[in-house]
């Protein structure tokens, strides 16, 4: 597995050895022991997600405040721009962002820390994205940072406005949200 950093070195691009030829492609989507050498980290993931969403679809940026998660997240249909948002105070990239294309075809995996607010759109007709949690949802602990914040500058690659939740609609500023120390 290779590992990329980047900008923000918390945030880590994982990129899967694929076995293919012209019957398909093999690999492996999740080796705890391949995790742990190309990041260096150690974590037990507890919940796996899947979710389905249509092109436009903006879904995020979350996070939550108590039982923070870790997420690793691929794609295994389609194509979405994951962004990842520093909300920890103590960090020197706090409230930066990182945006990713990650698709069914390029097979990266992005890993985000706890401490990070993360959302994506759908680029493609549809996209079906797995993530894997280091922590259980708690909906009571869930919060939600406004996607277009200008004091963020997220340069989402859609024009025009995203479908959104109205919890995502109606979801805070940098200013306004809750962080972490």
């Amino acid at each position: 597995m290779k590992a990329t950093l980047t900008a923000i070195p918390d945030v880590v691009i994982l990129e899967p050895k694929i076995f293919g030829d012209e019957r398909g492609f093999f690999f492996e989507s999740f080796n705890s022991r391949a995790f742990e050498q190309a990041t260096g980290l150690k974590r037990e993931f507890v919940q796996d997600n899947h979710s389905k969403s249509a092109q436009f679809v903006l879904r995020g940026l979350h996070y939550q405040i108590q039982n923070p998660q870790g997420k690793l997240v691929r794609v295994v249909q389609g194509e979405v721009f994951d962004v990842a948002v520093d909300l920890r105070r103590s960090s020197k990239s706090f409230g930066q962002w990182i945006g990713v294309h990650l698709s069914a075809e390029n097979k990266k995996l992005l890993w985000l820390p706890e401490g990070f607010a993360h959302g994506f759109v759908v680029l493609s007709e549809t996209a079906e994205f797995l993530y894997k949690t280091t922590d259980y949802y708690a909906p009571e602990y869930e919060r939600s940072l406004l996607w277009n914040d200008p004091a963020l500058g997220i340069e989402w690659p859609i024009e025009g406005e995203p479908r959104l939740a109205a919890k995502d609609a109606a979801a805070k500023r940098l200013s306004e949200a809750e962080a972490f120390a």
